[in-house]
């Protein structure tokens, strides 16, 4: 599937009926091992994400008319203006068109919209649409004289991180819904270098989800194998190692000095 007027997309099908919006939760995720927390074997619960939880955002070309088309986040860094998605979200060429609505629901954009300013695509990606580089950063500039981290707040990347150590709140938005949903549920491994977990109804727009373990630390982005992976409830995310890590710092530093 394309998402329209963007490169290829995010190649989940149709959303399903969402039917277990039962409670809500807290971007930075459930402690792990918590009774709100999922684990192996258990089915994952997707739950309604709160107005507040603005750490995770939807993107949109150009303003709110045209409709998301990808998810990102906030990550912590120096310049405190950069977010998290998934490479196959962005076309690395600049993207100036594209602005990060955090918190979105309902139609508007409570903490105001982020004009992308500088992309960071691993070269991996760029050459071949590499799925073990499935990831990527954005930097975005002030609005209203402020910071993005400062407004919203941030979680922590991290890269090396073992696969399954603890359970992770994963937290989109699917492009036929106008909010967030959030699943709670312990990764497993797909390969040497992808990652997978069970979280039902993430469909179209939730490539570039945050997984985001009880400390507040990413440990994944929705992506990677089959862009996100080619059914609604199994998920895939690349495994952040050291080239996710080299990225992360190179944007962080033209943040920094932007």
């Amino acid at each position: 599937m394309k998402r329209p007027t963007r490169p290829p997309g995010n190649r989940r099908h149709a959303l399903l009926p969402v039917v277990a919006l039962l409670a809500v939760t807290s971007v930075s995720g459930a402690a792990p091992g918590s009774a709100a927390s999922g684990s192996p074997g258990v089915a994952a619960v997707v739950r309604a994400v709160p107005p507040r939880s603005a750490r995770v955002g939807a993107l949109f070309n150009g303003d709110l008319e045209g409709g998301h088309f990808c998810t990102a986040s906030v990550v912590r860094s120096g310049g405190r203006n950069l977010i998290l998605t998934a490479a196959h979200c962005l076309s690395g060429d600049g993207d100036t068109d594209v602005v990060f609505a955090p918190g979105y629901r309902d139609g508007r954009a409570p903490y105001g919209l982020w004009r992308v300013t500088k992309t960071f695509v691993p070269g991996a990606w760029s050459d071949r649409a590499d799925e073990d580089s499935d990831f990527a950063f954005a930097v975005v500039a002030k609005s209203g004289g402020r910071e993005l981290q400062d407004v919203v707040g941030a979680n922590v990347f991290v890269s090396g991180r073992a696969t399954g150590v603890s359970d992770v709140v994963v937290t989109g938005y699917p492009n036929v819904l106008d909010a967030a949903i959030s699943c709670t549920n312990r990764p497993t491994v797909h390969s040497r270098t992808q990652q997978r977990i069970e979280c039902p109804d993430f469909t179209d727009g939730t490539s570039g989800s945050p997984w985001v373990d009880g400390a507040g630390e990413v440990v994944g982005v929705l992506g990677g194998f089959e862009q996100g992976g080619s059914t609604d409830d199994v998920s895939y995310s690349a495994v952040l190692g050291s080239a996710a890590a080299a990225l992360y710092r190179e944007a962080a530093r033209f943040g920094g000095s932007s």
